[in-house]
């Protein structure tokens, strides 16, 4: 029989997310940091290459997405903070996203087409958050005063448009979460619940 040999990239992983070409893994270790690999089908772990740090949080992240069209990344943490991450010349540049929580972010998810995402929290919401082109900055819209306890998980529906939330009051919901865009006003969320 042959033997079996493991290697790890950490010791604990907390979260992970794959670019598109799965070339590239994003690892959060339990840390307030996040590592990026240049991961290939063939190499070994021990064998995968050390890119970035991502350093910006004080505390450490529970969850990092990779959007697979845009190639941006997304991270947040303990530290209610939450910063999409965007490559230019070799090199990962944070953009904070303006939750308005009061306490931890645990979960970010992109939304299919990649334009907007949803972050879980400890504050018993879900925040949908969209660039808003005309000051190039991330904001929130929080789906708030629907959950009893802590929001656990999200997923998107592949209609971009809605979401499903698990809360640790053992329920799950489901919502509609519309970025509305006019000609001339700033952007407007609509949020129902179902």
């Amino acid at each position: 029989m042959a033997a079996i040999s493991a290697s790890r990239v950490s010791r604990t992983i907390i979260a992970h997310a794959w670019n598109k070409s799965c070339t590239q893994v994003a690892i959060s270790t339990n840390e307030n940091e996040v590592y990026i690999y240049e991961a290939s089908q063939d190499a070994h772990v021990s064998n995968w290459k050390l890119l970035h740090k991502l350093r910006e949080h004080d505390q450490h992240v529970s969850s990092v997405d990779w959007a697979p069209e845009s190639n941006l990344i997304v991270t947040c943490s303990h530290d209610r903070n939450a910063y999409v991450w965007s490559e230019c010349n070799d090199a990962w540049q944070p953009n904070l996203v303006i939750l308005r929580l009061n306490r931890a972010a645990l979960m970010a998810r992109w939304s299919p087409v990649g334009n907007k995402f949803a972050i879980t929290s400890s504050a018993k919401s879900v925040c949908i958050c969209y660039h808003e082109g005309e000051n190039n900055w991330w904001v929130s819209k929080l789906i708030k005063r629907k959950h009893d306890s802590t929001v656990l998980s999200v997923s998107w529906h592949p209609s971009n448009v809605l979401i499903v939330t698990t809360c640790s009051d053992f329920k799950c919901r489901v919502f509609t979460t519309q970025v509305l865009w006019q000609e001339h006003s700033t952007a407007a969320l609509l949020i129902t619940q179902k």
